[in-house]
């Protein structure tokens, strides 16, 4: 596959996690957070979200060829920096958010697992990947 394939791949993966996060965070706010702590709800979207964007990764792994662990690294990291603009671009120009609210979900503050989130982000294609290995090895 060359390089504008796995790119693009990588960016709709990239889509899928990014309507995925739209959903677990509407979740949230309309069904944890009414009915749990705001710790306890940021915690439980926080592993949510983290096991969802593993289980696209382990789904997309072979459509992705995600066959070295520098290919599942490079799409990693483009998963990881598509977010981090998304999540600045999106909160500092379209939500009007100062730095200093955009970078609080980074303090792990009442329960957030943002950092982790965006850590399971990097490393899912390379878990992906092998999780798909061993499952193909097992068959």
């Amino acid at each position: 596959m060359g390089h504008f394939m796995f790119v693009l791949k990588t960016l709709c993966a990239w889509l899928l996690i990014l309507m995925l996060a739209m959903l677990n965070g509407a979740f949230r706010e309309a069904l944890l957070l009414p009915n749990l702590s705001r710790a306890a709800a940021f915690l439980l979207s926080g592993l949510s979200l983290s096991a969802l964007i593993v289980i696209v990764a382990v789904g997309l792994a072979r459509w992705m060829e995600l066959k070295t662990a520098s290919r599942c690294m490079l799409a990693g990291g483009l998963w990881f920096s598509l977010t981090l603009l998304f999540e600045f671009g999106f909160g500092g120009l379209m939500q009007g958010k100062s730095w200093a609210e955009m970078l609080e979900a980074y303090t792990f503050k009442d329960g957030n697992l943002w950092p982790v989130v965006l850590m399971v982000t990097l490393f899912a294609p390379l878990v992906g990947a092998r999780i798909r290995l061993r499952w193909r090895g097992q068959s």
